[in-house]
């Protein structure tokens, strides 16, 4: 009876050591938590070539493809974007090296400059991309101008409102000016009413102090009157027609300084007042006083009369202030003490 061959014997004893990571083993240093770094990690060197896939075509060859397509189309708009400058042309070395994916030739040298917008890219992407940046560069265009627009729109808006603002104050302005002015203009004629009523009030209180000479007359002749008749060549009183006979009386209280014959004057009677004005009453037909005699006022003193150079009775009062030669306007003088003859 044959019996069996022994057994071969066993390559390696077989591990007694239990199934899993249980911790370093004696042999082996102390484990350490490695975490690489640049320079701890030497760089991968030589080509790195792209399997040919079975099948071949740009359809397989998703990844390269998709580089390549993003790159020319990239590259094209990039170009087309600078108008009349030629495209930008992208180098790729070892073309050779994956000439296969694209199911061409490696005829062109290694390190080539040919240009990648012509791989992968129709001349419709290249219009396409052209319009894209046109679009992109007219759109910055609009946006600047709206920008330079909006600034403008700012500007004249500025300008408007500060020559708005300029109306404004001038208005007002002009508004408190124009109130400043109405109100002063106000104030005068309320000073000038005052006044008025002040003045008013003097000579009413005046009229009680001065008197007319005559109670009924009419005046014949006033002050400054041309004429041959008189020796000055012109009128030099005020003249009061009245009937022969009729009282004069002193307009004011005062000192006889003269009563008699005078002349051209006829009878004349000459009575100083308090502040020296002189009153002559001339062309009397008699007197009522005498020389040096105190007088008030309303007081008779004659009566009126047609003597001296008269063509009929009449009284001609004369005034002399401080008893100077020279006459003055007697219908002035009346006035200012409150009397309208």
């Amino acid at each position: 009876m044959a019996s069996n061959p022994p057994a071969p014997a066993a390559p390696f004893v077989p591990s007694t050591e239990p199934f899993g990571f249980a911790g370093p083993r004696p042999d082996e240093g102390p484990f350490e938590e490695w975490n690489p770094t640049e320079d701890s990690v030497a760089p991968v060197r030589g080509r790195h070539r792209v399997a040919k896939q079975r099948g071949g075509g740009l359809a397989r060859s998703s990844t390269v493809l998709g580089v390549g397509v993003i790159a020319a189309v990239g590259a094209g708009g990039m170009a087309s974007a600078n108008t009349g400058k030629p495209p930008v042309s992208i180098s790729m070395p070892d073309i050779g090296s994956v000439s296969h994916v694209f199911g061409g030739s490696s005829q062109a040298p290694k390190g080539s400059a040919t240009a990648l917008s012509s791989v992968g890219v129709t001349t419709q992407d290249t219009r396409q991309g052209a319009r894209d940046a046109g679009e992109a560069l007219r759109d910055r265009i609009m946006a600047q101008a709206e920008s330079q627009q909006v600034q403008i729109d700012s500007k004249a808006q500025s300008v408007t409102e500060a020559a708005l603002a300029k109306q404004v104050d001038e208005a007002a302005a002009k508004a408190e000016k124009d109130a400043a002015a109405k109100a002063e203009a106000a104030k005068d004629k309320a000073e000038a009413a005052a006044k008025k009523k002040a003045e008013a009030a003097r000579l009413a209180e005046l009229a009680k102090q001065y008197k007319l000479p005559v109670a009924s007359y009419t005046i014949t002749g006033t002050f400054g009157q041309p004429g041959s008749m008189w020796s000055s060549g012109y009128h030099t009183g005020l003249d009061f027609a009245a009937p022969t006979g009729t009282l004069i009386k002193a307009v004011h209280g005062g000192t006889v300084k003269e009563a008699g014959w005078a002349g051209a004057y006829g009878y004349r009677t000459i009575i100083t007042l308090d502040d020296g004005t002189e009153l002559w009453y001339c062309h009397q037909s008699s007197i009522s006083v005498s020389v040096g005699q105190k007088v008030g006022t309303g007081d008779v003193i004659g009566r009126v009369g047609a003597t001296g150079n008269v063509t009929g009775p009449h009284l001609h009062l004369e005034v002399h202030p401080g008893g100077q030669a020279e006459a003055i306007d007697p219908m002035t003088w009346l006035r200012g003490k409150g009397l309208n003859p």
